[in-house]
């Protein structure tokens, strides 16, 4: 599982160098070729999801987004409601231990910045990740935010973190989350954990299943809508 861990540390590295900054003297992301691995089958449910057939949509503008000035209400609930082509499922954001991120993908949820893009990472029994308007692994908001996970943090399954790149400190975050679907993949406390999966997680693995490798899934899997509930 280590050789996992520094595989997603060495993988996000190509999503930040042009995710998050929208400087023009930044460097060019450029692809890596990551280890040779097969990661474990992710566990199934008794309901076997089936994910639609669809076409992958047009990469969305770079950057461009104003990061919130403001944090959440801590007196109010907020989850984000995410429609794919694969199913729904439901992430119950955590804005005590992520207060910045939280309301950033907040923000970004209610400009619909998340719709019409994909989870472009699926690696089985480890991770699916998306966020990123282009589908290439680079693209983000514009901006950044920081929130440190604890020492203590895990990833096990449903959790669902940011990603960033190894060289950046921890807890930065752009706009790409991934969502771990192995049952604890040892990652280190670097990843802001921004909530967890409370509904769908049958989506969730069903989106898992189509995953080779480390890398885009077998047929495209599109965010159709991502919505804010508050309570």
């Amino acid at each position: 599982m280590h050789v996992l861990a520094r595989l997603l540390a060495v993988s996000v590295l190509v999503l930040t160098v042009a995710a998050c900054g929208g400087d023009d003297d930044e460097p060019a992301a450029t692809e890596t070729t990551a280890a040779t691995t097969t990661p474990a089958t992710a566990e199934t449910t008794t309901e076997t999801r089936q994910c639609e057939t669809v076409k992958a949509p047009d990469p969305k503008q770079d950057g461009g987004q104003t990061a919130p000035t403001k944090e959440l209400d801590a007196a109010k609930s907020y989850r984000l409601e995410i429609e794919t082509s694969c199913g729904a499922f439901t992430i119950t954001l955590d804005p005590k231990r992520a207060p910045k991120t939280a309301a950033s993908l907040v923000s970004l949820a209610e400009t619909g910045f998340f719709d019409g893009t994909t989870f472009h990472r699926v690696v089985p029994g480890f991770v699916i990740q998306g966020g990123d308007p282009t589908g290439t692994g680079t693209g983000g908001p514009g901006y950044q935010t920081v929130d440190p996970p604890p020492q203590d943090a895990t990833y096990t399954k449903g959790v669902v973190a940011m990603a960033k790149a190894g060289f950046e400190k921890a807890g930065t975050s752009g706009s790409q989350f991934f969502v771990v679907t192995g049952g604890d993949i040892g990652l280190p406390p670097d990843y802001a954990i921004v909530g967890e999966v409370t509904e769908g997680l049958e989506t969730v693995l069903a989106i898992d299943r189509l995953g080779v490798a480390d890398g885009p899934p077998s047929k495209p899997v599109v965010i159709e809508q991502v919505s804010v509930e508050e309570e």
